[in-house]
């Protein structure tokens, strides 16, 4: 009779034991759902969203204080010093190293990994190259683009085997790659603060980091002086490094924002190009040309800035010169007036 009351009712005897409490609705629905966890979704995005924005900034926005590289670019170079591609060895084909970048440590897309390349071979994007290229690899104007891997060559530079040096001697920590197949360096030895000397840029979630490039005897310097006197300020070491060291040159306008960034980390600072004066032959034309420009500043937006300005000082000319002649129209017809009722007089008075 029972069954008849409650057709909800399972069929056959009741799992539940003689004389047991029946469960609780949480546990009966736990129990139900088996290895599913309920879980507020608040609280599941809050901690998946950290766990991203870790990743990110721990495996590939951000580089490591320790040897200034964000993981790219150091497989990149741990991938050629695998590979022998010294600076006393011929070079060899980028498409080589991309592919074994790829095959061993960086499994994401051959252009990320190919742009990141060929910008550590730039001397108008780092201060010093850790890349010695064999091709084209661009230049400052953004339309000129490296040419495809297939056609490029590098090897290390002379600067990147400090980077390297003495890292089969134990001198850091190594971590199985993304399948297990072989190992990589978590950072590299790096005998130089290369943060500091090429800098770094990167967007991650919640934070950036855009760190000018910088003389690297200067910082040298620095560094010696800072393990001499480990109580040293901010100002005893500007005295070594009075700033930035852009690789394309510019003038940097004034010093209040570099002595805020390099107290506090935030900054910021005024970058100008460098411009002379050229005289054509025969002294009929005179142009600007530009010296140095600033660091990280589209060349050919800067170009068409220069000439728009240009541009404006000659309309500005030119409407002085209409302005001028209008004057000298407006004087004529006075004198001509005068000179009408000067005439007049005398015929009168005739």
């Amino acid at each position: 009779m029972a069954d008849d009351e409650n057709p909800d009712a399972p069929d056959g005897p009741s799992d539940v034991p003689d004389g047991a409490d029946a469960l609780d609705p949480a546990a009966a629905a736990a129990v139900s759902l088996g290895s599913i966890e309920p879980i507020e979704i608040q609280t599941e995005m809050e901690q998946s969203f950290l766990d991203y924005a870790m990743s990110v900034i721990v495996s590939r926005a951000l580089p490591d204080v320790r040897d200034g590289l964000k993981p790219v670019h150091r497989r990149i170079l741990w991938a050629m010093h695998e590979g022998g591609l010294r600076p006393d060895r011929p070079h060899k084909k980028c498409a080589t190293v991309v592919g074994d970048v790829l095959g061993k440590y960086h499994p994401h897309g051959d252009q990320s990994v190919y742009f990141a390349l060929v910008r550590m071979g730039q001397d108008f994007s780092v201060r010093h190259v850790l890349i010695d290229k064999h091709g084209n690899f661009g230049s400052p104007d953004p339309e000129d683009l490296p040419a495809a891997y297939r056609y490029t060559e590098c090897r290390l530079s002379r600067l990147a085997t400090h980077l390297l040096a003495n890292i089969d001697e134990e001198t850091v920590d190594f971590i199985g790659n993304f399948d297990g197949s072989t190992e990589e360096p978590k950072v590299l030895p790096a005998r130089f603060p290369n943060l500091l000397v090429n800098g770094s840029q990167g967007i991650a979630v919640g934070m950036a980091t855009n760190i000018p490039t910088h003389n690297l005897g200067e910082v040298i310097d620095a560094t010696v002086h800072l393990i001499d006197n480990p109580e040293a300020t901010v100002d005893d070491l500007m005295k070594f490094v009075p700033g930035p060291d852009f690789p394309t040159g510019g003038m940097i306008c004034g010093r209040a924002g570099l002595v805020q960034a390099y107290r506090s980390g935030r900054g910021r600072t005024t970058v100008r190009a460098k411009l002379h004066t050229e005289q054509a032959r025969g002294g009929k034309q005179v142009t600007q040309a530009i010296e140095s420009i600033s660091t990280m500043v589209n060349q050919l937006n800067q170009a068409q800035r220069q000439r728009a300005a240009e541009a404006d000082q000659l309309m500005a000319a030119a409407s002085r010169a209409q302005q001028l002649v209008r004057d000298f129209e407006r004087q004529m017809r006075a004198l001509g007036s005068t000179a009408e009722r000067l005439h007049n007089m005398a015929s009168t008075t005739n």
